[in-house]
């Protein structure tokens, strides 16, 4: 599998990555045989979060013996100082690790969210005092609204951004989720870019039986996976995250192992194809 260097942080990251959200509610079983699927197929960037239901749980007996050997990124959604640095805390021990490649503020969303992380005893601070005792060494940010992360790495040099790269939302620009002024950005500063939503398709409908556990339907039959990742990482980004579900892992993991990259043409013939689709966010 294509690996790719995450910005400054010089990690060479597979093009797909683990996105431990699909560990949300799966038996212990579930959770190794995934890791073993995904790690047998060159996935070497792993994604967590507290908020993950029980993922932190399930990888913690095998990031306890295999840290090394990937690079392990977590989030919080914590704004001030002192519930960050719990976090922090609670996350390297539920891990069972003594330190992570990457802590992102997690989810942030708006300018006021990011004026409290940004602020005296934000959730910043706490995560630079843990990256100066070696608990962190990269530091991150994530959020659906590009405007905001754009206004990030003006006040501040994130190593990583996380974001929505979809060809949904490409094909319905607007100025609340148009990614490519971001990346664009992203590249001068070197900047490690983490796309999601991936493979999302369009919101549930309520005449639509939920097949999956994502918060949205996704594109679920291989030449739509093709055609949705293989746009998302002709954008430039280092990797994508996988979906919130284990069904569609290796679909997306055979995508991901005969990526091609494609050209302005054949971007565009994608957007068309699913304009007629609702995008997974709204436009205000």
């Amino acid at each position: 599998m294509e690996k790719r260097r995450l910005g400054k942080t010089e990690q060479m990251s597979s093009v797909i990555a683990f996105g431990s959200a699909a560990l949300w509610k799966v038996s212990q079983a579930q959770a190794d045989a995934a890791i073993e699927l995904a790690t047998e197929h060159g996935v070497n960037h792993f994604d967590v979060a507290p908020s993950y239901g029980q993922a932190e749980i399930r990888l913690g007996p095998w990031m306890q013996k295999h840290h090394k050997e990937v690079f392990l990124a977590c989030k919080t959604t914590e704004r001030g100082k002192t519930g960050a640095w719990e976090s922090i805390k609670r996350s390297l021990e539920m891990l069972k690790v003594g330190y992570f490649d990457l802590y992102q503020l997690h989810g942030v969303n708006d300018l006021e969210t990011l004026n409290a992380v940004l602020s005296p005893r934000g959730a910043l601070e706490a995560v630079l005092e843990a990256k100066e005792q070696g608990l962190v060494r990269h530091i991150g940010i994530t959020g659906h609204r590009p405007f905001v992360q754009i206004e990030a790495l003006n006040r501040f040099d994130f190593d990583t951004l996380l974001f929505p790269v979809n060809c949904v939302l490409a094909a319905h620009r607007n100025d609340f989720n148009d990614f490519t002024l971001l990346l664009e950005i992203a590249q001068q500063k070197d900047v490690g870019t983490i796309g999601i939503k991936a493979v999302a398709k369009r919101p549930w409908e309520e005449s639509v039986m939920r097949m999956y556990r994502t918060g949205y339907e996704p594109f679920d039959e291989q030449t739509e996976i093709d055609k949705s990742l293989w746009y998302a990482l002709s954008q430039g980004i280092t990797t994508a995250a996988m979906p919130a579900d284990l069904h569609l892992w290796p679909p997306v993991i055979d995508a991901a192992e005969r990526f091609r990259g494609m050209d302005a043409g054949e971007q565009e013939e994608v957007v068309s194809q699913v304009r007629q689709y609702r995008p997974i966010f709204p436009g205000v």
